[in-house]
């Protein structure tokens, strides 16, 4: 990582605070930790024109996309809604059929009667952010046990949500930061009807697809367009067509001015989780079990599903986003954990540990209160054959075949039946609720080949993992089959009304239990279930001496270095970071510039290939140099650049903006050479790769002729 020698090493954990551009920030918070800073980088904004409870500003136009699994911004007066293509990409493939392919194809509404709902689809605003340390802490005493304190912390918090939500609409939340040292109220607006607006071809808005996924140079235009609406009384409201296009408080204007090295840019987001105060222990298991888990089990799923795919353009649409959401983290843990052995992360973080440890054995008052951290982190990964049994589980068992999920629905309606006639009206109402999800689940399921995917996980979940936490079901693999997995996913797959919506539709006019308790599937299921929460109840001390001593440790980090500036992990929160447009040197002779055009676009193309396959009119247009108000100075379409934001999972979608307030980007990927930023920020690497606004408003003009949505955007020239 940083090519330091030991003593400017130990200079700066001592006395350095973070490296300015480095650290995912509260907003709330940035006119006490930031603001000087980012002035003096080029930000022309105060830190009320960034977060105010008192007016509109930026924070009022950033939104968490269904929950935080992405970020988007709004764009117009009307809510338009911009993000990333794979962002959208599950309800691009809801919407699509043979005869309507929107992923091959693209889709753009003209207006707004032409908009696609999407049930379960959610957009969230922050209203206000509010330190509450204090009050949660208020009663918590350093002799409580870690149980006590947390049922403490826990009926404080309950109380406190209760208060500031009172009779209002808005949803509140408290989350702890700093490992429980430091808790914030957080105050939200949540819509619930979302509509589809606008998405390229997939060989625009994925072109690259798993080949390019993680690189740079990059010349994906990785966006899409929704808009959210509310009730007419401008509150949140379930689909309606009477409900209205949203007015924001504030909505971002857009630059078509481009940017240049050095330029400075902020990211705004809701970046999902970090753990970058995770100690070596952590990342050794991380590395050992998690990583190795979810690439021996999603390299064979993601295999199995591609020659499914590949069978036809029905089996490409039905599989598109399982595949793009299995694979991208697939891709993610191999790069991790190159990242992480490459930079020696392992090692600076034993260097930080017996620096830390130095520190409290040196004062006897220390000792006693931070003593056992380290300790105690160490101890809870001594075991860890419980812990890669999870593991392994949720990834070959639980995430990995679809039918043991969907069939454990049943569980709830098993335990009905045990008493039909005094459970009549419940049994009914749940029978309805699974008869109403049945469409949407079977049109993209196959059977047959979540019969393969059965068969090949639950043999690596085997020969990775002790017999001791094996599902009880195995034992009959074992003996009656000889551990032939894909002879019993056979059998299994024919004694089951779940892999077939006809039967389960039939099974569910007239439940009986006895069907269930016959149906190998369910049983499976329910075994599997079984065996994961009793391995959860036996890690649950381990668990809680490893919270206590992360705790504990963070707690004393900051003790022991006073004049740093800490920032917390992600936890799907509001952040902001900020840095600069700027190139890097990933290896020895070779430095990447921080911006691709669409000439690296058409130099890409290999025709028909589903990754690099270029679209007949996009490449006409681009070799006719059509690039309207769009180009740049130097005469060319810039399709995407780099800066050095610090970003994560969470953060697709986020806007990217210049130091006036403008979009210039949107946020889309990480680089492969840091892929180890969630666990170590490593500065001299580690860049944000963003799809530049020209590019994404080019295709809305000029490729896809939707002025409509042009019009209707603040556009600064």
């Amino acid at each position: 990582m940083r090519k330091l020698n030991l003593l400017l090493l130990l200079t700066i954990f001592v006395f350095g605070s973070a490296v300015a551009k480095e650290g995912m920030w509260l907003p709330s918070l940035i006119h006490k930790l930031n603001i000087n800073t980012m002035q003096d980088m080029g930000c022309e904004l105060s830190a009320e024109d960034i977060y105010s409870i008192n007016q509109s500003s930026l924070k009022d136009a950033i939104v968490a996309l269904d929950r935080g699994s992405c970020t988007a911004e709004v764009i117009s007066k009307d809510g338009l809604l911009l993000t990333n293509h794979h962002c959208g990409f599950g309800e691009i493939q809801q919407h699509s059929s043979v005869e309507h392919d929107y992923l091959q194809d693209g889709f753009w509404a003209k207006t707004r009667d032409e908009e696609l709902p999407n049930p379960g689809k959610t957009v969230t605003f922050l209203i206000s952010v509010e330190d509450v340390t204090d009050k949660v802490l208020a009663d918590v005493t350093s002799e409580m046990s870690e149980s006590e304190r947390n049922n403490k912390i826990d009926q404080v918090v309950r109380e406190l949500e209760r208060e500031a939500k009172g009779d209002s609409h808005y949803e509140v939340y408290i989350r702890d930061f700093f490992k429980a040292n430091q808790y914030f109220l957080f105050v939200t607006e949540t819509f619930k009807d979302v509509r589809l607006v606008g998405a390229p071809p997939q060989a625009l808005g994925k072109f690259g697809g798993d080949t390019d996924n993680w690189m740079w140079p990059r010349h994906t235009n990785d966006f899409s367009m929704f808009r959210v609406y509310s009730g007419p009384d401008g509150k949140p409201a379930e689909y309606s067509e009477d409900n209205v296009p949203y007015q924001p408080k504030y909505h971002l204007p857009i630059s078509l001015k481009g940017v240049e090295e050095g330029d400075f840019a902020m990211v705004f987001g809701y970046p999902g989780s970090t753990n970058r105060y995770k100690t070596s222990w952590g990342i050794d298991y991380t590395m050992k079990v998690t990583n190795t888990a979810r690439i021996i089990v999603r390299e064979k799923k993601l295999d199995i599903i591609a020659d499914y795919m590949a069978s036809s353009q029905k089996a490409k649409i039905q599989y598109a986003s399982k595949h793009a959401g299995s694979a991208n983290y697939y891709k993610n843990a191999i790069g991790q954990n190159e990242a992480l052995i490459k930079l020696g992360i392992i090692a600076q973080k034993q260097e930080l540990e017996n620096q830390f440890t130095e520190w409290v054995n040196a004062n006897a008052d220390r000792k006693a209160k931070y003593g056992e951290a380290l300790p105690l982190i160490k101890e809870s990964y001594e075991s860890v054959e419980a812990e890669k049994a999870m593991t392994f589980a949720a990834e070959a068992l639980l995430r990995g075949p679809e039918i043991f999920m969907f069939a454990y629905r049943a569980n709830q309606l098993a335990d009905l039946l045990e008493k039909p006639d005094e459970n009549k009206d419940k049994i009914d109402a749940f029978t309805l609720r699974i008869k109403e999800s049945l469409d949407n689940f079977y049109k993209d399921y196959n059977a047959a080949t979540d019969e393969k995917i059965v068969a090949a996980l639950m043999k690596i979940y085997a020969e990775n993992i002790s017999s001791n936490y094996y599902p009880s079901f195995f034992a009959e693999i074992q003996k009656k089959y000889k551990g032939d997995y894909a002879r019993y996913a056979e059998k299994m797959f024919k004694k089951s009304i779940f892999d077939d919506q006809e039967e389960l539709t039939e099974f569910l006019e007239d439940p009986k239990l006895k069907t269930l308790e016959k149906d190998w599937v369910f049983q499976a299921a329910v075994d599997i279930f079984d065996m994961y929460r009793s391995t959860s109840m036996t890690l649950s001390s381990g668990n809680e001496k490893l919270l206590k001593g992360r705790r504990l440790f963070v707690a004393g980090l900051m003790e022991m270095q006073p004049d740093k500036k800490f920032y917390p992990d992600a936890n799907s929160t509001m952040r902001l970071t900020y840095g600069t447009v700027m190139p890097y040197n990933p290896r020895d002779g070779v430095k990447y510039k921080y911006y691709t055009t669409t000439d690296g676009y058409l130099e890409k193309e290999i025709p028909g290939d589903y990754e690099f396959d270029v679209p007949k009119r996009m490449k006409e247009l681009l070799l006719d140099e059509n690039f309207g108000e769009y180009a740049d100075e130097d005469g060319k379409l810039h399709a995407c650049f780099i800066t050095d934001n610090d970003i994560t999972g969470g953060n697709s979608g986020s806007p990217v903006i210049n130091g006036k307030g403008e979009l210039i980007g949107v946020a889309f990927d990480g680089n492969w050479e840091a892929m180890s930023g969630d666990l170590d920020f490593e500065e001299n690497l580690q860049r944000c790769i963003n799809v530049d606004i020209r590019f994404v408003l080019w295709v809305v003009d000029i490729y896809a002729g939707a002025q409509n949505l042009i019009d209707e955007m603040t556009i600064v020239r």
